[in-house]
């Protein structure tokens, strides 16, 4: 029987065939349309969906699946791509995480890989420092804040049970003291979905009131922990975790820097202290906001104050840090309880000579890649000055884009403060979250001044106006937007998150918004059915 052919020609080959398109996707993401031409159906309906009865030549699949997908890429790497909260992806990343690939390593274990357990045990004490965050902090690189949260809330879930007695760990939850979770009223559906998958549930959560921009009250705060008798099978006597006094109850604190629609900040000092006093645990949910400790602004850097007393916070690298998909990051003030909660010893796993700890004993995954890699790269392309200059850049192009938004006729920015969340400027810090004004009633007239084909309300007509401009701007392929819903009317968000966004982008990005609200209005809002 005669072995498999040199694999080096064909190799050669497909990698120069991925090169060229990937050259030719990055030559264009400045000109393309932003949103994608195809739906999933239709990409669907180009791929071959036969499988092969034998091989294929490697630079012909390739090509065939270029060619399938190419109209259903949404060009996030553009700088015209303003939706969700997506960076792009720096050139040193970007190629850091090419080589991530060609490398193959499992970053699971330091004998296994000693470069990527290096390398992320790097990456991670750069990170905490940029932050501003204690040095013996442990860090863990996940896909997303998702799993960030889900790695942190594991820790805070293992040390306030083990104040109150109980080994999660061993015993599971059934039995277990309950777990009292508080969290903002416009805390991220991450959260939630990270408290599910650690069995506490939604109605663990006592939502805490929050004012006009989605900031935690810290009165409704300070109610909310008076609120609710300990347990039964409370231990008063067991010692609490470190900066925390003993806990009546069992009690998780989660705070944000960064809300999704706004980009306002919850005031952190003053709910750590508040928690702290009750013996609880606070984690923030920082996907992209945690990153105004790297900015030039004092104002900015106001908006993170007090981030260092919390226990534990979650990050993205695929936001501002601008590094390619999936890179989340944990951090977690107590390494025992990090630890406790995510290692699982194995006896077929050899210990690291050199008594390095596993990259595995800090996330919930035994095998992975080494994302690290590329947040190296990132972070070494950049350097402080380059972080913090791409981080004040997005913020000031974002109030740019506010300040021209704000002066169009019929368009309202929600999120505009002149309060302490904003640094001189008019949002908080990279968010710009819009509604299209329904037509005001004349006074003493039941129905709006609008043309006959109205609405019976201003608010089911600036519903309807605010989708359909969302949808005409991502449409036309110069600019792209997401929808949300804020206060139970529908917004729009621009978020300036990608290093290559210049001025000249956003003005364009402006003057599109601007030209479908006037187009939207002057023809009428439409029917309301």
């Amino acid at each position: 029987m005669s072995g498999p052919a040199d694999p080096g020609p064909a190799l050669a080959a497909a990698l120069r065939a991925a090169t060229g398109h990937a050259h030719d996707w990055l030559a264009g993401l400045g000109t393309r349309p932003v949103r994608p031409a195809h739906s999933a159906a239709e990409v669907l309906a180009r791929l071959d969906d036969r499988l092969p009865d034998g091989p294929t030549d490697p630079v012909a699949v390739i090509d065939a699946l270029v060619e399938a997908v190419d109209g259903g890429l949404t060009a996030t790497g553009s700088p015209a791509f303003f939706g969700y909260v997506i960076g792009g992806t720096l050139p040193a990343a970007l190629a850091a995480d090419v080589l991530a690939v060609v490398w193959d390593q499992n970053a699971a274990l330091a004998s296994l890989s000693p470069a990527a357990s290096a390398v992320e045990s790097v990456a991670g004490r750069w990170v905490t420092q940029l932050l501003g965050l204690p040095s013996h902090v442990s860090v863990g690189f996940t896909t997303g804040t998702q799993m960030a949260h889900v790695t942190a809330l594991a820790a805070a879930r293992h040390r306030v049970l083990a104040d109150a007695g109980w080994d999660v760990e061993a015993d599971g939850l059934l039995g277990a003291p309950p777990v009292r979770v508080l969290a903002g009223a416009d805390r991220h559906a991450t959260v939630d979905a990270a408290l599910r998958l650690l069995g506490l549930g939604r109605r663990a959560v006592v939502p805490v009131a929050t004012d006009g921009l989605g900031r935690m009250r810290p009165d409704a705060l300070r109610a909310a922990l008076a609120g609710g008798a300990p347990p039964s099978h409370t231990h008063p006597g067991h010692a609490a975790g470190p900066g925390r006094a003993a806990a009546a109850r069992p009690t998780i604190v989660i705070t944000q820097v960064g809300e999704v629609n706004t980009g306002a900040a919850d005031p952190l000092a003053e709910i750590c202290a508040l928690a702290h006093e009750h013996g609880g645990w606070v984690h923030v949910d920082g996907a992209f906001g945690l990153w105004a400790a790297v900015s030039g602004s004092p104002a900015r850097r106001a908006l993170v104050a007090g981030a260092a007393q919390a226990d534990s916070w979650a990050t993205d690298g695929h936001k501002w840090l601008n590094v390619p998909y999936d890179c989340g990051i944990a951090l977690v003030a107590d390494p025992a309880a990090h630890r406790g909660a995510m290692a699982a010893p194995a006896v077929y796993f050899p210990p690291d000579g050199a008594g390095q700890l596993d990259p595995v004993d800090w996330t919930p995954e035994f095998s992975r890649r080494a994302r690290a890699f590329a947040v190296y790269a990132a972070l070494r392309s950049l350097g402080r000055a380059g972080l913090r200059e791409l981080v004040d850049r997005c913020c000031d192009l974002a109030d740019h884009a506010a300040h021209r938004l704000a002066a169009v006729p019929g368009l309202s920015v929600l999120n505009a403060t002149d309060g302490p969340a904003a640094p001189g400027g008019l949002v908080p810090l990279n968010q710009v979250l819009l509604r299209v004004d329904g037509p005001a009633r004349r006074p003493g007239c039941a129905r709006a001044d609008i043309p006959s084909r109205g609405y019976p309300d201003p608010a089911v007509a600036g519903d309807r106006l605010t989708r359909e401009v969302t949808a005409a701007v991502t449409a036309g392929g110069e600019a792209y937007l997401t929808g949300t819903t804020w206060r139970g009317q529908a917004a729009m968000r621009l978020s300036v998150s990608n290093w290559a966004t210049t001025l000249a982008d956003v003005d364009r990005a402006v003057d599109v918004i601007a030209a479908a609200v006037a187009a939207r209005r002057a023809g009428g809002a439409g029917d309301a059915r």
